[in-house]
């Protein structure tokens, strides 16, 4: 049976990260896959791992599995790890919050289980899900970043910054990843829009965005970050494997 590894970075994500991981365990996925859920608590200082440890012993059933960083080195970084461990066939990132909404899953595998797509993205300007209405200003700063990441790597996507990325586990594990904070995004695209004949693919997804009193983290200078690593990784290193 194949098996799709969901990789959640977490930091100080304590009183709600049993809300998300009930939400995983209890998406039905249309494809005969099994579910291996990979949680890299980034030196959290509220519990989280505590926590994650509590609701597993609640569920042993469910085959999590954890990892708590020596010290706290960055979203990005969780997510490498997060990979490192995987051994599903396919991998995709849920962040910790409630923000995306795990029924999604089925969309993004559908290209990769009919063998049409190698990558797919969960686009947040796209589809007919519901989207909370939030901040004019940050969704422009995200469509600006995708517009000038898509100048550089000639791809059309609408969303570069999603969290929602699914990949075949072959491809990811194979790829050079350095960024070790929300720089992630833009790297990762850059680094796969060189591979030869890579296939990928965009599909609408819901979103339930947080604001800031509701544990929001990415702000302006993370964006001002993003348009460093568009340049770096697309101009300064182009090196596309490990």
């Amino acid at each position: 049976m194949q098996k799709l590894s969901i990789i959640i970075p977490a930091y100080n994500e304590g009183p709600t990260i049993h809300l998300i991981l009930e939400k995983v365990i209890d998406t039905k996925l249309h494809y005969d896959l099994e579910k291996e859920i990979i949680i890299v608590d980034d030196f959290s200082g509220d519990g989280t791992m505590e926590a994650v440890e509590r609701f597993c012993e609640t569920r042993p059933e469910v085959n999590i599995r954890t990892f708590r960083q020596p010290h706290n080195k960055g979203k990005g970084a969780a997510i490498h790890k997060g990979i490192e461990l995987a051994s599903g066939d396919y991998v995709v990132i849920q962040d910790a919050d409630l923000e995306y909404d795990p029924a999604d899953y089925n969309l993004l595998l559908k290209p990769l289980v009919n063998d049409v797509a190698d990558v797919v993205y969960g686009s947040r300007f796209m589809g007919m899900g519901p989207h909370r209405i939030l901040f004019f200003w940050h969704s422009i700063g995200n469509q600006f970043l995708t517009f000038i990441s898509n100048m550089f790597t000639n791809l059309n996507l609408t969303d570069m910054e999603t969290c929602y990325k699914m990949f075949r586990s072959e491809i990811i594990k194979s790829v050079k990843l350095s960024e070790p904070r929300f720089g992630f995004e833009p790297e990762v695209t850059a680094r796969i829009s060189r591979i030869k004949h890579i296939r990928i693919y965009e599909v609408g997804i819901s979103y339930y965005g947080r604001t800031y009193d509701e544990g929001k983290k990415i702000g302006a200078k993370d964006g001002f970050r993003a348009i460093w690593c568009i340049l770096k990784y697309n101009i300064f290193d182009r090196k596309t494997y490990r």
